[in-house]
């Protein structure tokens, strides 16, 4: 039985630092690793395929870039290099059941509610609203509050 992976969506929301520093404790603690998802949503560029083709290789740069940034924080907290999965997708919710629908290692999806009073964020409210669907996969999902501290994380994972 392979260890528990632990998937984090890695996007551009200061909450994702949070979750991101959860997941690690707690693979940490319970023997498994860390994976960093990356989703690439389509530019709607109709001209050149040349301008496309470059737009495509900026963003999957731009991509690789992000979860380097992370890398390094998963390492030192795990001791494990998490995996990376960039994901062309037409949004998150899309990505993310391919995603758990395609990888049975994957056991809980870790997300973070949005900081400040801006609501759930929109994955979060989208699970809300519309269930937790993987593809026939029934997989638990961890909602941390975006804000916590590093020794609030540290004291419940």
């Amino acid at each position: 039985m392979s260890p528990r992976k632990f998937l984090v969506v890695a996007d551009d929301t200061p909450e994702f630092q949070a979750a991101l520093r959860f997941a690690c404790r707690r693979a940490r603690s319970t023997g498994g690793h860390v994976a960093l998802l990356r989703v690439i949503e389509p530019e709607y560029f109709e001209h050149w395929s040349g301008v496309r083709e470059e737009i495509e290789r900026q963003a999957r740069e731009e991509a690789e870039a992000v979860l380097q940034r992370s890398a390094a924080l998963v390492q030192a907290e795990t001791g494990l290099p998490p995996e990376f999965i960039i994901k062309h997708a037409e949004n998150v919710r899309t990505a993310l059941r391919e995603v758990i629908a395609g990888d049975p290692a994957i056991k809980i999806l870790v997300l973070a509610a949005a900081v400040g009073g801006r609501g759930p964020g929109p994955l979060v409210a989208s699970l809300a609203k519309e269930g937790v669907s993987w593809g026939g996969r029934k997989v638990p999902v961890t909602l941390v509050p975006g804000d916590l501290t590093d020794d609030e994380i540290a004291e419940l994972a």
